[in-house]
Parts: C-alpha cells; sequence; structure tokens
C-alpha cells in the first residue's frame, strides 16, 4: 500500500509563484531556456538549468553548472521563498482548455518505488540520472515533482472537491495558457488523506523517471556519505521523494510523434512500395482517429497506415512497436530509437503542423503521427514489470518546478 508524507514545503510567495514556475528542465534545451528565461531574474530555470547564465557551448554538466544553481537557488530561497509553518500536502490542479486534473502533492517513499509499490514504465539512462543526482546534492532539494497516478478513489475525490472549493493560495495562468493552482491540506484533512492513500494497492509514475531514479541514487548517496541533510525536521526527509499523485481518469494522455532525417537511402517511391508492402495505405487525415491507425506524412501528403498483422502482445500491439517493427527498423534502418540520431520526437502537445513544417523545410524526409497510448495502457505494462518502447508517451499539462520544494 503507499505510503504518503505530508512535508513542510519550501514554496515561493503567491506573488512570486507565476514568476518563478518554470517548465520541466527535460522539455527545454538551454537555448529554449535561455529565451524562456530571459529577462525574468525569478525564473526558476537559472536553477533547474544554471547552465543558460554560462557562455554558449559550456559544458552543462560541468561543476560549474552545479555551483551556479546552488548559487541561484540560494538567492531565490531569500528574496523570494517562504516554508510552510507545519507539514502540509497540497492539492495540485492543473487546468488547460477544457481539460482540469487535480492531484495531491506530498512525499512518497522511496523504499516503495525499490520495492515496485510506485511502479515503473520506462527504462533510465545513467548519465540523466547523473545530472539530477548531483542537482539534488548540490541543493539538498528535490526542486520539481515526479508525475504519479492511481487508480481513482472515490474517498480522494471527496476531500479534493471540499478543499479546492475555497480559495487557492497559488493561481495563475502560465504563458502556455496552463492554469496552476495550489491548495495546501492540514489538519484533519491532511490526515485522511494520508489514510486514504494507505489503502491504495501502486502507484505509477507517469513522468519523471529520472526524478524519481535520481532521488534514490541521492539518498543512497547521502547514507554512503554519512550527510544528515537540511531537511526541515516533517519526517519526510532523503528517504522520500517529492511528487504530485492524479486520479488516473484524469491524466491526459498526447501522442509522442516521430520524425526522421531521411529515408535511408531509397527514393521516396522505393520507400512509399516498401511501406506498402508491410501496411495498408490510404490518404487519411494527421491524426489518426483509433489505435492500430499511424498517420504518415510525406510528399506533400498524409496517408493513413494500418498493420497487414498484429499481435495480442500487449507490448508488440502498441502502434509504436508496430512502427517500430514493421517500418522503422526493416525501412529505415533504425534499429534503436534511443541512440539513432536519425530520428526525433514531437510532443503531441505542438500538433501535426510542426511535424509537416519539419518535413516542408527540409529537416526531416517524413513524420509520422501516432495515436495516443492509454492510461490503461501504461498500468498494464507496468503491472506484469515490463517496459513501455521508447517514447511512447507525452503527458500534457506538465506540472511547473519551483512551486513546491521538497528540502532533503
Amino acid at each position: 500500500m503507499a505510503t504518503l508524507y505530508p512535508f513542510r514545503a519550501l514554496r515561493p510567495r503567491p506573488g512570486d509563484a507565476a514568476k518563478i514556475a518554470a517548465v520541466p528542465y527535460d522539455v527545454v534545451s538551454t537555448e529554449e531556456a535561455r529565451a524562456l528565461a530571459d529577462g525574468n531574474p525569478l525564473s526558476f530555470l537559472r536553477v533547474s538549468r544554471a547552465e543558460l547564465e554560462l557562455p554558449n557551448g559550456s559544458d552543462p554538466y560541468s561543476p560549474a553548472v552545479y555551483g551556479r544553481a546552488a548559487k541561484n537557488f540560494q538567492s531565490l530561497r531569500q528574496s523570494s521563498f517562504v516554508v510552510e509553518d507545519e507539514p502540509s500536502l497540497y492539492f495540485y490542479r492543473l487546468t488547460m482548455g477544457a481539460h482540469v486534473q487535480t492531484g495531491l502533492a506530498g512525499c512518497f517513499s522511496i523504499d516503495e518505488y525499490d520495492r515496485d509499490v510506485i511502479r515503473k514504465h520506462e527504462r533510465t539512462r545513467r548519465d540523466k540520472e547523473d545530472d539530477r543526482t548531483r542537482h539534488m546534492l548540490a541543493l539538498g532539494a528535490q526542486t520539481g515533482p515526479v508525475f504519479l497516478t492511481y487508480r481513482a478513489a472515490a474517498d480522494v475525490n471527496g476531500l479534493a472537491a471540499r478543499v479546492t472549493a475555497d480559495r487557492p493560495l497559488i493561481d495563475f495562468e502560465a504563458s502556455d495558457l496552463v492554469r496552476h493552482a495550489i491548495w495546501p491540506v492540514g489538519g484533519a484533512a491532511r490526515d485522511a488523506l494520508v489514510a486514504a492513500f494507505r489503502r491504495i494497492p501502486a502507484l505509477y509514475i507517469a513522468d519523471g523517471h529520472h526524478r524519481a531514479a535520481s532521488a534514490a541514487r541521492a539518498r543512497a548517496e547521502m547514507c554512503e556519505r554519512g550527510l544528515r541533510g537540511t531537511s526541515l525536521g516533517d519526517g519526510a526527509d532523503a528517504s522520500t521523494m517529492l511528487a504530485v499523485a492524479f486520479p488516473h481518469d484524469q491524466v491526459q494522455i498526447l501522442p509522442y510523434n516521430r520524425v526522421v532525417k531521411d529515408l535511408g537511402g531509397l527514393s521516396p517511391d522505393a520507400f512509399v512500395k516498401a511501406v506498402g508492402d508491410r501496411f495498408e495505405v490510404a490518404p487519411g487525415a494527421p491524426s489518426p482517429l483509433k489505435r492500430g491507425e499511424i498517420a504518415m506524412y510525406v510528399g506533400g501528403a498524409w496517408q493513413i497506415l494500418r498493420a497487414r498483422t498484429r499481435t495480442s502482445d500487449p507490448i508488440g500491439s502498441l502502434d509504436v512497436s508496430v512502427l517500430q517493427d514493421a517500418l522503422l527498423a526493416p525501412v529505415l534502418k533504425i534499429a534503436d530509437i534511443r541512440t539513432d540520431k536519425r530520428i526525433d520526437f514531437v510532443g503531441g502537445a505542438r500538433g501535426t503542423q510542426a511535424l509537416e513544417q519539419l518535413v516542408n523545410s527540409g529537416r526531416a524526409a517524413v513524420a509520422f503521427s501516432m495515436y495516443p497510448v492509454s492510461v490503461a495502457d501504461l498500468m498494464a505494462v507496468s503491472d506484469a514489470g515490463a517496459i513501455m518502447p521508447p517514447k511512447s508517451t507525452w503527458f500534457e499539462p506538465k506540472l511547473r518546478d519551483g512551486l513546491l520544494i521538497h528540502v532533503i
């Protein structure tokens, strides 16, 4: 069962929250981070992507970057942050257009992460773990939450409805038009939520596998080095990780689309013929209408692909697996999408026009628009202890860094 820990959050003063809040560190490049932080000395990107303040071309993993991050973090703590008076939980609501999802922010057990009570669906890369582990240790804090989901529970939903009927502590609309609202939860409601989560059998990492793995590594390294940490005395120390858990029926997964820079030495006609040998091909819309369809943009036109054969295997039957096994590997010779520099990935929030622009500009030769994986797919794969294919899911809207910070 899931253990939930209230914590004394380090958080922005409400008037500074909109300026401080930043997109997750791993969804922007250094150049994009620099542009987003330009003119805003409070942007948390100056902590999460501190290389933006160093000269162009600086190594983003150099000691200077982590030193600058720690310095900027301390400056923000002194100027714009406060520490909660007592251990609390927080309801965190994201609103993007008509879509609304309300999650519960708190600290969760790293031991339960190790034991797969908190389940994974993605492999992590050692270099990315190294980066965030060093970042956490340099700051003595976890500054961006892991995004969890769980099978919806009526008692948690009821408490969420009551608490969020009041005015939020933090409430702003970000530049991408996503509204972020946060309500602290203390007293009897906090204790009821802790008890309710003890009845939830499993949590699932939706987004933030590297943050979770890095929190586990930071805990282990602190133990090895005999570091006591700087926890705020709330019981939520380095043995826990900051996360926001959303009910499964509120989570929104968008497609994670693909673009390939060239046709693997094939002429356009030979490529189209090879695709037709493996798929049923027909003119269609830029976005697939259902699972089992993949939209392909090549030669200035969209076409719908339907595999000629399907498997019942829960992973092999995913559209991302079908595309990889029937087209990317045998036709375009892309065996490993993790390492092949010829393929790139575009989150569904950018729309299919972004795919068309990449192909029409010559920066890509072909684009594939995917139907989104379902939360049920993610849970089934995680429950089986299996791994989703790389770049399968794009969760939107995304949480912001710097709004709730767990001091370890």
